[in-house]
């Protein structure tokens, strides 16, 4: 038998147990405190996708949208503090969001590697399909 096998008996009643206090935690459970949960691991995520080592301007937009079409759903359901630091939340990621599509649109372009001039073989006119001749 194997170190952690039980008994078929006593698995059943530790199922059968551990049903019983799951069922107990979501009877608990709000909808408004999942979306709380939701909302800061959002604005975690986003605040992450904006900082430049990290800087994904699509993913961080998409996480300043969910905030601001998930908080009018909370406005009766989590306290007033929690929402106004959320909106404070938004607020600066919609900055930060702002300062980052500038910044991008200040660098330049990536230029193509340019060859150097010693990398260049000279080219004669048949090379080119202009032989001359017709």
């Amino acid at each position: 038998m194997a170190d952690q096998e039980l008994p078929p008996e006593e698995t059943t009643a530790s199922e059968a147990e551990f049903a019983a206090r799951l069922e107990e935690e979501l009877k608990r459970l709000k909808i408004s405190d999942v979306l709380v949960q939701t909302l800061y691991t959002i604005s975690s995520l986003g605040y992450h996708k904006l900082a430049p080592e990290n800087r994904d301007l699509p993913q961080a937009r998409l996480a300043i949208e969910s905030l601001r079409a998930l908080l009018p759903v909370l406005r009766d359901a989590a306290p007033a503090e929690v929402l106004r630091d959320f909106d404070q939340v938004v607020a600066n990621m919609q900055l930060a969001y702002a300062a980052a599509v500038k910044d991008a649109s200040d660098e330049p372009e990536p230029q193509p590697p340019q060859p150097e001039a010693e990398d260049l073989e000279p080219v004669d006119e048949e090379e080119l399909g202009g032989g001359g001749g017709g």
